[in-house]
């Protein structure tokens, strides 16, 4: 079995966004020489997320929507008590996940046809990075 790892860097401008990665999976992916296995992608930090689902405006904004009515930006969180501001995105990135791992069948990312990957931030404006680990034969 051979692995593969590469490190994608972030550094949003909101404190929120939504930022499509399956192109730059795709080239670690292809970069591995991997031909059959898996590649786990995953966020390196606590207040933000890894998940598939669909390139359409729409859809972004109604799970933004969700996110925020489950766990809406504001001061009522514990964790609030220990001085940082970020209660809600800790909890968004709960719902959302950290991680995902997509296959690989012939040397590429096998994911249905209206499948993309993206990275969520929840409490961006500073540098944050996401690892992808590529593993098979």
């Amino acid at each position: 079995m051979k692995f593969h790892t590469e490190y994608l860097w972030f550094n949003t401008q909101k404190r929120r966004e939504y930022i499509r990665i399956t192109g730059q999976v795709r080239d670690a992916c292809r970069k591995s020489g991997i031909k059959e296995g898996m590649i786990l992608v995953s966020a390196m930090h606590i207040t933000a997320g890894v998940y598939v689902n669909d390139n359409e405006s729409g859809i972004i904004m109604d799970m933004d929507q969700m996110l925020e009515s489950l766990a809406p930006f504001g001061p009522d969180y514990f964790h609030h008590r220990t001085g940082e501001d970020n209660g809600d995105a800790h909890l968004k990135s709960l719902l959302l996940h950290h991680q995902v791992i997509v296959p690989i069948t012939n040397g590429d990312l096998d994911l249905g046809p209206w499948q993309d990957i993206f990275y969520a931030e929840f409490d961006g404006q500073r540098k944050k990075r996401v690892i992808i680990k590529v593993m098979g034969e």
